[in-house]
């Protein structure tokens, strides 16, 4: 057995050149077209209990989970139901799971508060295909292989340029194995495997879909075309952001230490960034807008399609967007300093006076000792790059307060007062 793995659900975030070797190695063992091989190789030798297999059960799945079901029937395999695919598709998921005899397929579906925040209409496909695939498709993904050390993916060289140097064994930045056991198959490779073995085609692939996704998003291929130019036609996008190859075309890794937005009891993918001078008001997404930017081109962000985020910094005047808060899907109150308190005014009174009930989140100087301030004071999410206030937040072992000079809503007593009632209601 080649020893690359350590512990399941241990991780090294530090790059091991030993670990590297290793995978260069093991992509030297195999023919091209050893797929069942190379997946068994990662089953039973070199990620034993800790792989999971993810398939889009588009056009060519067929082929990667008969190998699946050769290996292993009950490996788990991930589907990511975006609640976008074709009914085709899912009519599919069940027909290969029946025939092949997959007993353990999981269907992961976005996070709710996600669609409801980002996409209650269900049309961010058509403004930002990339902010939809990042809810629908990544962060579910994320959290699915976040606890094993490696995932099968069904990708193949000839797809795309970009995936033209996809070897059977990546390692990724943040030390997970991935495994492409189809990296070398070509598309004739996997007609006579189909035929071969009697695979069922997707109902959509002799209507010219040939590579398949999310159906807003996918379209005909004429003969000629790439296989994938039906995947965001006339878009400069051809991935949907759930692989990184090594040579970091593809997208971003899944790399846990750039994670810096800590939100519901854990470190998640933040979608937003800081507003850049020669950003367009009109079209910017995903965005914290500086509050002064915001009242110079308020018509303009107001017409803006896209989510959008606002920034408060001090000094700022919130009293001036009182009425202009629900365009905001998230709201950044900015703490230049530790020693600036008047980020705490702000979120007061955008959670209690205003009532916005959005994510109010901390960034800049923000650190373990203010953290259950923040709280206090209606924020509910937090930007942190701080090591030892990360580390803290990991653990759940940040300082509580319980005595209050100045309460905070209905459920604090100053000191001062009744002692009985000293401690907030909701630590009693």
């Amino acid at each position: 057995m080649l020893d690359l793995a350590t512990a399941p659900g241990v991780r090294a975030h530090k790059p091991d050149k030993l670990r590297e070797l290793g995978i260069m190695s093991l992509n030297g063992m195999f023919d091209e077209m050893d797929g069942v091989a190379v997946l068994r190789q990662a089953v039973e030798e070199l990620l034993v209990d800790d792989l999971a297999i993810v398939s889009s059960f588009g056009a060519d799945s067929s082929v990667l989970l008969h190998m699946v079901s050769e290996v292993n029937k009950d490996l788990p395999v991930y589907f990511l139901e975006t609640g976008k695919h074709f009914p085709e598709t899912l009519e599919y998921v069940e027909t290969l799971k029946r025939q092949l005899g997959l007993t353990n397929v999981i269907a992961l579906t976005p996070d709710s508060k996600d669609i409801l925040r980002f996409d209650p209409k269900g049309d961010l496909w058509e403004t930002d295909p990339d902010s939809c695939c990042h809810i629908r498709k990544t962060e579910p993904l994320d959290a699915a292989v976040s606890g094993y050390g490696g995932w099968v993916t069904g990708r193949k060289r000839y797809q795309t340029k970009e995936r033209g140097v996809l070897p059977h064994f990546e390692l990724t930045s943040d030390d997970r194995i991935k495994v492409n056991p189809l990296a070398y198959f070509s598309d004739a490779d996997i007609t006579t495997y189909k035929l071969k073995y009697g695979l069922p085609e997707h109902p959509l692939y002799n209507k010219g879909y040939k590579s398949i996704g999310c159906a807003p998003c996918t379209s005909v291929v004429a003969e000629g075309e790439d296989p994938r130019a039906g995947r965001w036609r006339g878009l400069n996008k051809k991935e949907c952001g759930i692989h990184f190859d090594f040579n970091g075309a593809i997208a971003k890794p899944m790399a846990a230490q750039e994670l810096t937005l800590f939100k519901d009891g854990a470190f998640v993918a933040d979608p937003f960034r800081a507003w850049t001078e020669g950003d367009d008001p009109a079209s910017v997404r995903y965005t914290h807008v500086p509050l002064p930017v915001f009242l110079e081109n308020r018509e303009a962000i107001l017409s803006n399609p896209h989510p959008l985020g606002l920034l408060v910094s001090p000094g700022d005047n919130v009293e001036l967007v009182q009425a202009d808060l629900g365009r905001f899907a998230s709201i950044a109150i900015n703490f230049p300093a530790f020693g600036d308190g008047r980020g705490y005014s702000s979120s007061r009174l955008l959670a209690e006076r205003y009532g916005y009930k959005g994510e109010l989140r901390a960034v800049g100087d923000v650190l373990h000792d203010q953290i259950s301030h923040m709280r206090r004071c209606g924020m509910n999410a937090f930007v942190v790059k701080h090591e030892p206030t990360r580390k803290a937040l990991e653990a759940g072992k940040l300082a509580l307060v319980d005595i209050f000079y100045q309460p905070v809503g209905l459920t604090e007593v100053p000191l001062g007062t009744r002692p009985f009632l000293r401690r907030a209601v909701e630590n009693a």
